[in-house]
């Protein structure tokens, strides 16, 4: 059975929750329509989050992200939509929407979006210098 575009998002339990970690997503084949013409508009969209305890399933995203084909929709109301509905779905600590639009009329527009658990915040990051990264690739 072929699959469907569909609003439902799914998720699986976070196998750990006691650890901030951070999930990456590049999603390059996002379309919707312009509202004003109907014509299509292409984006690549950016998900960045760092779960609670639920972590979004991929193909229930993929059929998510498929549903907007044919929609109407403005890049800034399409973003935080797409935002709201998977914090909604996750409850992530920590939840970043960049959606980057093909250019259209000689102009890119890219959208950016952020949910934050009220409350949380971010562990400071640690960087590693070049020589630390090589030698603790090195065999």
């Amino acid at each position: 059975m072929a699959s469907q575009p569909s609003k439902q998002l799914e998720t699986f339990d976070n196998p750990h929750p006691e650890r901030d970690f951070h999930i990456h997503m590049e999603i390059p084949e996002f379309t919707c329509l312009c509202p004003k013409t109907g014509q299509p508009d292409f984006a690549t969209l950016y998900l960045d989050y760092i779960p609670d305890r639920q972590c979004v399933e991929l193909k229930s995203l993929k059929l998510y992200i498929w549903s907007f084909r044919d929609e109407g929709a403005f890049h800034e109301a399409v973003t935080n939509r797409i935002l709201d509905d998977l914090v909604q779905a996750t409850t992530p600590r920590f939840m970043r929407l960049t959606a980057k639009f093909f250019v259209r009329g000689g102009i890119f527009t890219n959208v950016v979006a952020e949910h934050r658990q009220p409350g949380w915040t971010p562990q400071p990051r640690v960087e590693l210098s070049a020589f630390e990264h090589q030698s603790n690739t090195r065999g």
